[in-house]
């Protein structure tokens, strides 16, 4: 036993190292992966249902990358006319672009295209969904502020431009639904003063529908559009990944430590599971559910519109604004400036503007600079709150105005009466949301406020020696509190005293009264429920 222990000693002694070493030794000697893996393997991750949205966001871009490369062998993005003679034979004889044939042939001879193509539209409507709930989860929560101002940037130029890659790439089988759509397009570029005809021109190539916007198009779908967003959501993982991740309030957890999982191999083992989980249920949509069924629709013919022309779901705001919007016109200077369209297509990218540069204004009012890896209870910060439901709220409004003959139909309404409902609620529907959010915000603020005070209601009815019936409190465990009461209530920002100790009238800019006020609206005495402080817990629980 021992010589042959000695012997196999000897032999690994002298034996050569095994070829996956030789290669981990090269890698780690020339991009110090060892090192780099060392530091960054093992870094903690938190854990929360809400954190999987982002990675749903992630994962159907993924898919949604795989699909379109097995699409892009087989469309051609040419609108050269043809008469179709193929296997969908209600249509054989129809003049159409090549681009529509080709979609007809992804759909019926290709085998698994229309599995594919249905997969590639689901994970376009999920992958923008997802990020639109990612996003407000960030927002609800307080996720932007320092040091991740730079990331929620880069997640709402994402955001941007997944509508506008949806927006190309359901406009390339060039049926009839996709250039009602590049019509309403070409219509809102028009009314763009000066500019908007030599725009309008250039994009189509002459007069509407030109020859052009395909094949421009396809390589805006396939190439640019998506390289930039692989930039950015690597950009957003490595930031992500250098910044820690937030996490929700809770015992041991503060600004400086973090409770969860280790990234490999728990959460690697968890988000690899998740992925093939979202894969699974957009091929289960895409072979289940039918979606956008071009052959239905036909060819596009510049003379007809389809019945019920509606875009997808992200792009309702933008058209929902136009359709409600009055037929306004002026005449200025022998130029025809077309309000009724102008006004609301300028609007849109105005309130996605807002929402972009709404985590720095935020950090001017408050004047933070520290870095927050803590993450806010929406209840705490009732304006913020507010603010986000009452977004919310417009884009529904806005989506039942790009809908309104849908909805006529549907549920026998007149689509006048939506069309003026829509009108009204866009400026009344939002404030309503945003007052009653707040409300609420606050009642939960008061209800924790008396929970910490006063325990857990148990529903124990006990009568004391003088007659009384009391309901038994049970006290708050020690975490429970902590997590209620454990964040922050500064006082808003003010400007002070007009008037030094000298007498001397104190210059304030204009800057400084708006964010005083500001201060007072979002941070102010009717903004928050003062939390109970230890004395108040201490007088209470005393045995009183």
């Amino acid at each position: 036993m021992d010589g042959a222990g000695s012997v196999n000693t000897a032999r690994g002694r002298g034996s050569s190292p095994a070829r996956g070493e030789k290669v981990a030794d090269w890698a780690d000697g020339r991009l110090g992966l060892y090192s780099l893996a060392k530091a960054n393997m093992r870094k903690v991750f938190p854990d929360h249902w809400s954190f999987m949205l982002g990675e749903v966001c992630l994962y159907s871009f993924l898919v949604l990358l795989l699909t379109g490369v097995y699409l892009t062998l087989f469309f051609e993005p040419s609108s050269a006319e043809v008469v179709y003679e193929g296997s969908y034979t209600p249509l054989n004889g129809i003049v159409m672009t090549r681009a529509f044939e080709s979609t007809l042939e992804i759909s019926f001879d290709v085998r698994g295209g229309l599995l594919i193509r249905q997969i590639h539209h689901w994970a376009a409507l999920v992958f923008v969904a997802g990020m639109l709930v990612h996003m407000m989860r960030v927002f609800f929560t307080g996720a932007y502020r320092k040091p991740r101002e730079v990331n929620w940037v880069f997640g709402w130029t994402l955001l941007l431009l997944g509508v506008i890659t949806g927006l190309t790439g359901y406009s390339l089988p060039d049926d009839l639904l996709s250039g009602t759509g590049l019509r309403f397009a070409q219509g809102a570029i028009l009314s763009i003063p000066i500019v908007g005809t030599y725009v309008a021109f250039f994009l189509f190539g002459g007069e509407f529908p030109g020859h052009d916007i395909i094949s421009r198009l396809f390589p805006i779908h396939v190439l640019l559009l998506p390289g930039i967003m692989l930039g950015l959501v690597v950009a957003h993982l490595i930031l992500v990944f250098y910044h820690k991740h937030t996490q929700y309030p809770g015992p041991g957890r503060a600004e400086r430590s973090v409770v969860g999982m280790p990234f490999l191999p728990v959460y690697m083992a968890k988000a690899g599971g998740f992925f093939f989980l979202v894969f699974g249920v957009l091929a289960m949509m895409g072979g289940l559910a039918q979606i956008n069924p071009v052959w239905a629709f036909g060819p596009y013919r510049a003379d007809l519109v389809t019945t019920g022309a509606q875009p997808d779901w992200y792009l309702g705001f933008s058209e929902g604004l136009i359709r409600v919007m009055p037929g306004w016109e002026i005449d200025l200077g022998g130029h025809t400036l077309v309000l009724g369209v102008f006004i609301p297509f300028m609007l849109f990218p105005l309130i996605l503007a807002a929402i972009g540069v709404y985590p720095f204004i935020e950090a001017w009012i408050t004047g933070d600079r520290r870095e927050h890896h803590l993450l806010d209870r929406p209840r705490n910060t009732p304006v913020r709150t507010g603010l986000g439901v009452a977004w919310l709220t417009l884009y529904v409004v806005c989506l039942i105005g790009g809908g309104n003959d849908i909805v006529a139909t549907h549920l026998h309404l007149s689509i006048n009466a939506i069309t003026w409902f829509v009108r009204i609620a866009f400026f009344a529907a939002p404030v309503l949301a945003f007052v009653v959010t707040k409300r609420i915000c606050l009642g939960l603020q008061r209800r924790d406020r008396e929970k910490v005070l006063h325990g857990r209601e148990t529903g124990t009815i006990k009568r004391l020696p003088h007659g009384e019936y009391v309901e038994v409190h049970e006290p708050l465990s020690q975490a429970d509190r902590h997590t209620l009461t454990q964040h922050e209530q500064q006082p808003p920002y003010e400007i002070g005293p007009r008037v030094d100790a000298n007498g001397v009238r104190r210059p304030v800019t204009v800057s400084q009264r708006v964010r005083a006020r500001l201060a007072r609206a979002m941070f102010g005495p009717d903004s928050q429920i003062p939390k109970p402080t230890p004395e108040e817990y201490r007088e209470i629980t005393r045995g009183h």
